[in-house]
């Protein structure tokens, strides 16, 4: 909501900012609540009510301020693309989230699809570049590539093989710590750069011959 309000004053890279800290939220909230041993179904419910809004509605609405309500229909077309999607991934992962293989995910997830746009915003507020007729078409190229990404059966890989309750290699401990650093020279950048490149993965795992299919630990 506060992205939502901060893209209505113009002030954008707040909005990215806003979004990304939900992602990190987003990430902490189950585990929390597995640590904790309180989870419930209403909270799973309102788990995904939460996303919708912060994953789906936020991006699509910033996305529009930024860049796509100049373009007349052509914008709010992408714009209602980007968060149909999101609505139509979120109900999917509830439905599938114990049928499929949890190595990977089924479309790209909704929080990485809101960082590839979140990403684009900040790392174009942070070069101090114009909303340009060039930049309002890439624009709608990401939104569009995003809304249609979350409801594909592209393969994006999961991380969920990593348990940070257990130990973990010494090369992840490794990988973290530099990815911290890489970040912290220039976060927009790197950012952007880093979600970008996880929003190809799954074509390029697709491409390969990976697949999302039945989990292996059902019969």
């Amino acid at each position: 909501f506060y992205a939502i309000v901060q893209a209505m004053n113009n002030r954008f890279e707040n909005a990215a900012i806003a979004i990304f800290v939900a992602m990190v939220l987003d990430g902490l909230d189950g585990r929390i609540a597995r640590l904790t041993h309180t989870q419930s179904e209403f909270g799973a419910h309102y788990d995904s009510l939460s996303d919708m809004v912060s994953f789906g509605a936020a991006p699509a609405l910033v996305m529009y301020e930024w860049a796509l309500k100049d373009m007349g229909r052509l914008g709010w077309i992408a714009a209602f693309v980007y968060c149909a999607g999101a609505a139509l991934r979120l109900a999917r992962f509830n439905v599938n989230m114990e049928v499929v293989d949890k190595r990977y995910f089924q479309g790209i997830p909704s929080p990485a699809a809101a960082a590839l746009l979140a990403g684009l915003v900040w790392v174009f507020d942070d070069f101090g570049i114009d909303r340009q007729l060039w930049l309002r078409a890439i624009a709608w190229v990401f939104t569009m590539y995003a809304g249609i990404t979350m409801v594909t059966n592209m393969p994006f890989y999961s991380f969920k093989e990593y348990n940070l309750r257990k130990a973990v290699p010494f090369w992840v401990m490794l990988l973290c710590v530099a990815g911290l650093a890489l970040i912290s020279l220039r976060p927009p950048v790197v950012l952007f750069l880093l979600c970008f490149a996880y929003a190809l993965s799954g074509y390029v795992l697709w491409g390969t011959g990976t697949r999302v299919r039945r989990s292996p630990e059902l019969p």
